[in-house]
């Protein structure tokens, strides 16, 4: 079904995938079956990891910021038994990196939040770049040696460490949905000289949100979530896809790829999907 579909319909889906539209809203809205739009995202999907990963190499990053945002797949941790663990439902992270200065997002990578998904997600940062760069993470304590194994001696890294207030279980939900409240920030030199000014996450912290807001699996408070561990690295490749090469960025006014000399033009969804194979 999906690969009779026409090529105007698989950029509309894939556009409205990328803008954060739910499977079945597009099935309403374009009239193309819910099956071959989840068909056709993973493939896309894979096909945006295999070309971000080409794409992504020999970068001049100077400054980036680490961050992991939360999501899950078929069923959330605490609902999970040992099963549904082995067979991949449950939580699941992202680890990102964002380069501060052009909005670049050179290396993400989906799996857990633990010290062998750290190690691998920094070693494959570090394989990305081509020149001694400053690097900024919360206070995961996997991040250190994550960070040692990957670049060595080769880096300024610093952490900041946040302390906000106390749990707001039991208040409003007006409370309850609300950020909560910042009490104190410590920032921490662990590895070369970094600047201390500049050691920070709110960039990449922002960028947390375009994702939640971009793709529709990491939305907050709703129905929508992977049954496949697949279907999700495949969203999550297609997002940073269209951030990375198609998406103008407002405080740059240019695509991230274009800001880091990856690309000299902006993408359209069409050049994308074609660029996919499709």
């Amino acid at each position: 079904m999906a690969n009779k579909l026409a090529l105007d319909k698989k950029i509309l889906v894939v556009s409205m995938l990328a803008e954060g539209a739910s499977i079945r809203g597009i099935e309403r809205i374009t009239g193309v079956n819910r099956n071959t739009i989840m068909s056709l995202g993973v493939r896309v999907g894979e096909a945006c990891a295999k070309l971000h990963d080409e794409k992504m190499r020999g970068l001049t990053c100077k400054r980036l910021e680490c961050d992991e945002i939360w999501g899950f797949i078929g069923k959330k941790q605490r609902n999970s038994r040992i099963l549904d663990i082995v067979s991949g439902r449950g939580d699941v992270w992202t680890f990102i990196a964002l380069d501060s200065e052009t909005k670049l997002i050179p290396s993400f990578m989906v799996g857990k939040r633990d010290n062998w998904h750290a190690r691998a997600f920094m070693a494959d940062l570090a394989g990305r770049l081509s020149n001694r760069a400053q690097i900024s993470t919360d206070a995961l304590n996997c991040y250190p040696e994550a960070v040692e194994r990957g670049f060595g001696s080769e880096v300024e890294y610093g952490q900041i460490v946040k302390t906000y207030a106390l749990s707001v279980v039991g208040k409003s939900a007006a409370v309850r949905y609300s950020p909560a409240e910042v009490v104190t920030v410590e920032k921490t030199i662990i590895a070369g000289m970094p600047d201390v000014d500049l050691i920070t996450t709110s960039h990449v912290e922002k960028q947390n949100h375009t994702l939640r807001m971009h793709c529709r699996r990491l939305s907050r408070l709703t129905n929508a979530f992977s049954k496949k561990r697949c279907n999700f690295e495949a969203a999550v490749a297609l997002n940073f896809a269209y951030y990375n090469f198609c998406k103008v960025h407002g405080s740059i006014r240019m695509t991230p790829a274009m800001a880091a000399g990856v690309e000299a033009s902006i993408w359209t969804v069409a050049e994308l999907v074609q660029r996919c194979g499709e």
